[in-house]
């Protein structure tokens, strides 16, 4: 790990802590990967508020994979495109309560063999759920690697195995949960807030806003 990583994973500690933070909300695994597959193209936000209700409706892994696929279509239509989405929750149901026996697999092939489970999603099992060392690319840390200088790759798989290189495995799951909170809240993906932001001097964005206003 080279001195300016080190420093920029110092930053990120301090200022948001290293405790495991999983915003979806969930009580055992399969609620979280069902509340992940409804988060592709939707907030965690509006996951949550839909899934409040959802779980309640659908209490067992055997209720998904015999649900009526319009009926579920409606209960998750506000999280976006809901027609692929009830598809996949319930072939992935009927998956895990036939072939294993209702419980969610931890292996990358096992769990991206699964309907609707590409690599984020099982990385996010995976580092959740059975607390192995996983790098999740999402949005954020799609535009953050990059604009730290961390990778210049665009294919997210791509940029998984760069970053395992990059970043110590400690700090796999926890980058993650910072670069989140780091994204939402001063390096947006359009007007980032360079001004403000900690990791300023370190950071190697050619559109950062600091730089366009000494110009």
């Amino acid at each position: 790990m080279t001195k300016r990583t080190k420093e920029i994973l110092d930053r990120l500690d301090k200022e948001y802590g290293t405790e495991y933070v999983c915003y979806l909300n969930h009580e055992n695994a399969w609620q979280l990967l069902i509340a992940v597959i409804l988060s592709a193209q939707c907030t965690d936000a509006r996951v949550n508020i839909v899934t409040k209700d959802l779980f309640q409706k659908y209490d067992s892994l055997e209720k998904f994979a015999n649900a009526d696929l319009e009926e579920l279509e409606q209960d998750i239509k506000s999280t976006g495109f809901y027609h692929n989405k009830a598809k996949n929750i319930i072939a992935c149901a009927k998956r895990l309560v036939y072939e294993f026996h209702g419980e969610v697999p931890s292996t990358i092939e096992e769990l991206t063999s699964l309907a609707g489970v590409g690599r984020k999603t099982a990385n996010v099992i995976r580092g959740n759920i059975y607390n192995e060392p996983s790098i999740v690319v999402d949005t954020h840390v799609k535009r953050i690697s990059r604009r730290l200088g961390f990778t210049k790759e665009t294919d997210p798989e791509k940029i998984e195995y760069e970053l395992m290189k990059v970043l110590p495995k400690d700090h796999w799951i926890l980058y993650n949960i910072q670069i989140i909170t780091f994204g939402r809240n001063i390096c947006f993906a359009r007007s980032p807030k360079c001004e403000e932001c900690f990791l300023q001097d370190l950071c190697k964005a050619k559109d950062r806003s600091d730089k366009k206003a000494k110009k």
